[in-house]
């Protein structure tokens, strides 16, 4: 990790506001990275960017490797004439503000980017030397060489062509929950040769799209990558610690996961009761085999990791205590109640990382359940943790004679990241405003502030975190953008253990990026970056 003292921002790409129904890599995109030079940030974090599935969790992807079609700017293909204006005009149901309507943006948006993917291919194939795109990235040449180069794009392409046939055909027969491992054919579920070798003769059209999609996806995000550090702004990525049970990871490499023959789970992901919920969580994602895994060196999770460096400057792993023991949930669980903890690869899998890529910037999310084992494996690597200012305040806890807290900003250690809170967090101002008047009060008596006179409110208190953030020892300090506007509940990213309702729908409105009110924001940010040495560009 670096020695500066960096802060930045927390907001995933589909929160982007003003663009067809979901926030995308486009103008809104590049227009927030001019907006945290402005404010004199140097760290944009994001959530997982890979493609969703039911739920629309970025959490459950169906590829660790593979990018959300949603997120690919259509103007940009537009300008490229691989789109019309005519052909991309959005239908009166797609909106350009208020939250995510992920239903409606997938079954508009999917079908136009197949219909753009098929014209490239007529592009590149009728006229590969004399037509040239405005953006020379979109050549064929570059597209020949992703295809070569992205090592898991055949897998995934085939895997999406197959998915996207059985589950049209479930939606007919009206059977919800359709998963490779439940409803496919079983020489295709279980990889048959000749079964995928027919499969792939009858489906070239379907599965070249998939390709070409990536190709859009990949080229838009690297230049916009490429736009944030010209500016000095660094990416920090995310990566689950678990897959989805119906990805292509799985679905390719079944060896690697605790499965059964027919390729079902035989124990699923979660965490124990914890703050979050009395009944745990239950993920459902499938275990590894972390036994075959280390019989070649854990090669999958050193790929998985370079890829993910290829696109982003930190990684945040998720669930960081699972590689040193994970919560084993028999498949069919109704709760996570009922799990056992079993040992994960512990050091062996870093030493690997390591020796294979160096030491690369990853950031452990060291929260839950933190072990002196867990403590002893991230320390062993240097890896920093995350402190969370929500988690740092208990009325009980000073009742009964002592307030030792990791949380709190004057237990931290230079080596973590601190944020008011994450995306499976309330927002700031919604998380106080359902305290006990006994732990508002303990909140009020430990923080004071001298920025702009505030003192202790509800309104207050999520710039008042922001710099207790902003002033402490921690090397990097991070904020969801929700907070730095005072957001309450309403604008709460995700709640865990729930499925549905307005998690991941979360987007902001027009004045936060433009305008009076953005200034004002902006100006704020980069007062407390000068005043507390953060993202200074040092020799």
């Amino acid at each position: 990790m670096k020695t500066e003292r960096l802060s930045g921002v927390l907001l995933h790409p589909t929160s982007l506001p003003c663009s067809e129904g979901i926030g995308t890599i486009g103008k809104q995109a590049y227009d927030f990275i001019d907006w945290l030079e402005s404010a004199k940030q140097r760290i944009w974090q994001i959530l997982p960017i890979g493609p969703t599935g039911y739920g629309d969790s970025p959490y459950a992807s169906f590829s660790t490797f593979a990018g959300n079609p949603l997120l690919i700017d259509i103007p940009s293909l537009i300008e490229n004439t691989i789109l019309t204006k005519e052909e991309a005009t959005e239908p009166e149901w797609i909106t350009k503000s208020g939250n995510v309507d992920f239903g409606s943006v997938v079954w508009w948006k999917i079908p136009l980017l197949k219909k753009a993917a098929e014209h490239y291919v007529s592009l590149i194939q009728t006229r590969p030397d004399s037509f040239s795109f405005k953006d020379a990235a979109y050549s064929e040449k570059n597209f020949r060489a992703f295809c070569s180069e992205m090592t898991w794009l055949n897998e995934y392409s085939l895997f999406m062509s197959i998915k996207e046939f059985y589950d049209a055909k479930a939606q007919e027969e009206k059977i919800h929950g359709a998963m490779w491992n439940t409803y496919w054919p079983k020489k295709l579920a279980s990889r048959d040769a000749q079964a995928l070798e027919e499969w792939k003769k009858a489906h070239i059209q379907e599965i070249e799209n998939h390709k070409v999609i990536q190709f859009f996806f990949f080229t838009q995000w690297k230049k916009l990558k490429a736009y944030a550090n010209s500016k000095h702004i660094e990416i920090v990525g995310d990566i689950p610690i678990f897959v989805a049970s119906d990805s292509s990871d799985v679905w390719a490499d079944q060896n690697l996961f605790q499965l059964n023959k027919n390729g079902t789970p035989k124990f699923v992901a979660g965490v124990p009761p914890d703050y979050f919920s009395a009944t745990g969580q239950l993920w459902g994602n499938p275990l590894y085999n972390w036994n075959a895994m280390k019989k070649d060196g854990y090669a999958w999770w050193i790929k998985r990791i370079k890829a993910m460096l290829s696109i982003v400057d930190y990684v945040r792993i998720d669930h960081f205590r699972g590689f040193e023991a994970y919560w084993s949930i028999p498949f069919g669980s109704e709760t996570a109640i009922h799990g056992e903890w079993k040992k994960g690869p512990g050091s062996a899998l870093f030493k690997a990382v390591k020796k294979e890529l160096g030491s690369i910037p990853i950031i452990a999310e060291d929260l839950g359940i933190i072990t002196d084992e867990v403590a002893a494996l991230r320390d062993e690597f240097n890896l920093p943790g995350m402190k969370v200012l929500q988690f740092a305040f208990s009325a009980e806890e000073m009742q009964k004679g002592a307030m030792i807290n990791a949380f709190l900003p004057h237990e931290y250690i230079e080596n973590c990241v601190v944020y008011p809170g994450t995306h499976d967090n309330d927002t700031a101002r919604g998380w106080f405003s359902k305290l006990s008047d006994a732990d508002k009060e303990l909140i009020i008596s430990y923080l004071t502030s001298d920025i702009e006179g505030l003192t202790v409110t509800e309104e207050n208190l999520p710039l008042i975190f922001i710099q207790q953030a902003f002033s402490s020892i921690a090397q990097f300090a991070v904020f969801p953008l929700q907070d730095i506007y005072a957001l309450g509940s309403e604008a709460r990213m995700n709640e865990p253990s729930t499925a549905g309702g307005t998690n991941w729908q979360w987007r902001m409105s027009e004045d936060m990026l433009y305008g009076k009110n953005a200034e004002a924001k902006a100006q704020l940010l980069k007062k407390m970056s000068i005043m507390y040495d953060r993202n200074t560009q040092r020799e």
